[in-house]
């Protein structure tokens, strides 16, 4: 099969488009909208970091205008999304539930063994949900025996609702603090939704289909990600004779020696325009979870900081890449004060691209955005490293 050739320019804009970042709106607006959008994807992460609002609700309201949170939590309710685990914590439609399944089993089968007293833990927290319902972990008893050890340290009860969920036996939903709520699956899974096993070559082939279709452009180890809890290793041999049977194609990129990449046909011919707007993005973003496709692509280099030591830092605890058009333009180092409904951009830093000068005006018009986003009426920039830019921003607010 011919390897098809593009530019790196023509390679960000079948990269943008696939990550829904061609336009706003690109899904519609409205719940639907935000449905469309996670449906496109296949997933969405999702994060406990609330220094600005968490990066689920970020990653959607940079996409669909005017996001109500609540909207989220209103499709989890009609059964349309489901949370769970793949490589991380996040939203998937509810009708790819049965490709949780290998996950399940993946994290079922390497476990290390149980105790009898954890295994006889676990059947009293099942148990005690099917009788009762819904419940929380401060539903359960303190049964800690010894002081906590630090953040990670959890009580059994816990670590045995985790266990319960990791391996499909229970599923959770959200309070509006944010708290896990656990559940039998037949009470959040519609009667209507396929619960069947996929074979080990249909999981893989749907990971592949789904890593193209949210990413354009991807490597094997990108789609191979959100399987490395299951058969991971299919998904070099599956691509393959997907590219055989012309559902997926290679590409190169002109000037970038990289390991194969593929894409799916269809943006072959595909005429792509990008808006240009300014989105202020989530570190954990479908388009920034992969540094080196940063840099390959986009020629950024970049890192969430909240993971550096602090002496370590460059740009900030937790900065957000700035995007116009195809350019990431600036980081925006913020903290949401809900109290004071401000947000305070500690540090807004601007890259060293050409030809984006005229971005200011919808970088400002970003920025209020996302306050507003953020609940925040107020905004106060500390520092830039471009004093024109930062007083052109200061004034337009």
């Amino acid at each position: 099969m011919d390897q098809l050739i593009l530019t790196r320019s023509q390679a960000r804009k079948i990269i943008l488009h696939a990550a829904g970042l061609s336009r706003p709106a690109q899904f519609g607006k409205g719940r639907e909208g935000v449905y469309k959008l996670i449906d496109h994807l296949g997933f969405i992460q999702l994060d406990t970091n609330y220094t600005v609002e968490r990066a689920h609700h970020h990653a959607i309201a940079s996409r669909v205008p005017d996001y109500k949170t609540e909207w989220l939590d209103e499709l989890q309710a009609d059964g349309r999304v489901f949370e769970f685990f793949t490589s991380d914590s996040g939203y998937m439609p509810m009708h790819d539930f049965r490709f949780s399944l290998p996950v399940k089993q993946g994290f079922l089968t390497s476990r290390k063994p149980l105790t009898q007293a954890e295994s006889n833990l676990m059947t009293r927290v099942l148990d005690r949900i099917a009788r009762e319902g819904p419940l929380m972990v401060k539903d359960f008893e303190n049964d800690r025996l010894e002081a906590s050890a630090g953040w990670w340290d959890w009580r059994p009860s816990k670590v045995a609702l985790e266990r319960l969920y990791l391996d499909g036996r229970l599923m959770t939903t959200r309070t509006k603090d944010f708290q896990k709520v656990y559940d039998l699956p037949k009470n959040l899974v519609p009667d209507d939704i396929d619960t069947t096993m996929p074979t080990p070559e249909e999981f893989a082939r749907h990971v592949i289909r789904r890593g193209l279709r949210s990413l354009g452009i991807a490597y094997v180890k990108e789609m191979a990600w959100r399987a490395r809890y299951a058969k991971g290793h299919l998904v070099r041999t599956e691509v393959e004779k997907l590219v055989e049977e012309g559902e997926v194609c290679k590409v190169a990129i002109e000037g970038l020696k990289t390991a194969p990449l593929y894409m799916l046909p269809g943006y072959k011919k595909k005429k792509i325009e990008l808006s240009d707007d300014a989105f202020i993005l989530s570190p954990f973003d479908t388009l920034n979870v992969f540094r080196h496709r940063l840099r390959d692509f986009f020629d950024f280099d970049y890192q969430i900081e909240c993971f550096v030591p602090e002496p370590k830092r460059k740009y900030g605890y937790f900065s957000l890449p700035v995007l116009v058009g195809d350019t990431f333009v600036a980081r925006m180092d913020s903290k949401a004060d809900r109290k004071q409904k401000v947000l305070v951009v500690h540090n807004l830093h601007f890259e060293q691209v050409k030809g984006k000068n005229d971005a200011i005006g919808k970088i400002t018009d970003a920025i209020k955005a996302f306050a507003g986003f953020n609940q925040c009426r107020d905004i106060i920039i500390k520092k830039s490293n471009n004093k024109q830019h930062l007083n052109a921003i200061k004034n337009a607010l």
